[in-house]
Formats: structure tokens, sequence, C-alpha cells
């Protein structure tokens, strides 16, 4: 259903069983999928594709233009994959030219109120982003994320799959697999071993993780040894080789 309030501009394209509700506004070159719920107050510019059985709520502000000041309105985009819930006053923008053109969002995302996703992040499948909780310019975070209330990423870090971050959290470097932070800035805390029972990881993998936490946090060893005494788990365990890999290819340097 389209109410009668709504604008949607003759450049967008809706799917089947698109509802939107009063008010909202559907900008040109934004194609929207099937079976998305567009509340009242919200809107959608472009270029944007959002995929299907997305659910958005009111006021949130998705596929606006970047708060980058070099942003001079050139024809970046956002694209959005399926099943995301965008809460209250969330807003998502696009890209830049001085990355790779677009704002990249996966599947089965949960957005709560007040998040906020900047110009040029990546954002995997299956994360949350708490109340408030906002990523910078530039960031990449991984499958299986969970970004704790009022928490922050610096621009350009990386926040690897299966990470937890703290509520009021400050992060400024990169983030392995499976950690946990806390603090301001962000500091790591334990592996988040509750989230990797809930998603099916076996006791003897948690228990790698584990002596990889240990390894690179514990030991007061430098990465390069860390990454070299984890050669046999990694070897292993394909979350151990994840954590030694995202290592490897940290460019900022991990949280410590």
């Amino acid at each position: 259903m389209i109410h009668s309030t709504a604008i949607i501009e003759p450049g967008a394209k809706l799917g089947n069983n698109v509802s939107v509700g009063p008010y909202s506004y559907i900008g040109n070159d934004v194609v929207i999928g099937d079976n998305c719920i567009i509340e009242s107050h919200v809107v959608v510019k472009g270029p944007s594709t959002i995929g299907s059985g997305n659910h958005i709520f009111q006021f949130a502000s998705v596929g606006e233009a970047c708060q980058d000041k070099k942003y001079n309105n050139e024809p970046t985009t956002l694209i959005m994959g399926d099943n995301n819930v965008i809460r209250e006053c969330a807003t998502i923008h696009r890209g830049t030219i001085q990355d790779q053109g677009f704002t990249k969002i996966g599947s089965n995302n949960l957005f709560m109120a007040y998040t906020h996703v900047a110009h040029d992040a990546v954002i995997g499948d299956n994360v949350i982003f708490a109340n408030n909780a906002s990523v910078a310019g530039h960031v990449h975070v991984g499958d299986w994320v969970i970004l704790g209330g009022n928490s922050g990423v610096h621009q350009f870090c990386k926040i690897g799959a299966h990470a937890f971050i703290g509520m009021y959290s400050g992060v400024n470097k990169d983030v392995p697999p499976f950690v946990t932070t806390i603090g301001m800035p962000a500091g790591p805390a334990a592996i988040n071993k509750e989230g990797m029972k809930r998603r099916g990881f076996e006791s003897d993998e948690i228990m790698a993780v584990r002596r990889a936490y240990k390894a690179f946090y514990r030991k007061s060893l430098g990465a390069e040894e860390a990454i070299e005494s984890l050669s046999e788990d990694a070897a292993k365990y394909p979350a151990v080789k994840l954590m030694v890999d995202f290592v490897k290819n940290s460019e900022r340097g991990i949280v410590r």
C-alpha cells in the first residue's frame, strides 16, 4: 500500500508488495525490492538499491548524501541486502569517490534507534547496532558483530567477524574476530564466548580461539611472534585462521 501523502519520484522503482507510509519520500534512482515496509516520515534517496524484505521505521534517513566535506554531489550509491530492520531516526549515507563509491549493507541486520552508518562503510550480515552506535567513514564491520549502545568506531577501522563492541567503547584500532572490547579508547576484554556458543561453534574451537586471544593479548608477544605460535591451531581451526589472517592484514594495528 502506498499512502496518499507519500511522495514517490518518477525515477523510483518499487517491487511487489511494497508498503510506503504517510509523508514518506522515495527519491529518484531508488530501487526497492519486494515485500519491503517503509513506515511513515521516512526519507530514502539515491542512487540506492534496497533489497527485499527490509523494514524501515519512521524518521529514518537512508541513502542521503554523506557528511564528508570533500563530497561534491558525485553519483555515489548505497547498496543494501535483504531482511534488514532499520529503526527510528537511524541514518545511512551513500559513499564517496575517494573510496569505492558506495556504502554497502548486507542482510539480516538490525540497526536500532539513532544508529549511524557513514559513507563508504561496509557492513556484513547478521550485525546488530544497539541504540546510538555509530561507525565513521570507510569502516568495515564483519558478519555477526554486535556494537553496544553508544559505541563509536573511528574512520578506516575494521571490526572482525563475531566481535562484540561493548557499550560506550571508542574504537580507534582494528578489532580482531571474536574479541570483546570495552572502554575509551576501546581495549580487549575477552573473547565473545557466549556469541560463539550461540552460533554453534564447538567447544574445542572456542578453546582454540581463547588460546589465540591469550597469544595476542596475554603473553607479551609481538604480533608476528603470536602469529607464529598459532600456526598449528590456525591450520586446524578455521576460527583461529580467521583471527590470524585478520591480524596479518591489519593496516591500523589491533586494539591493545
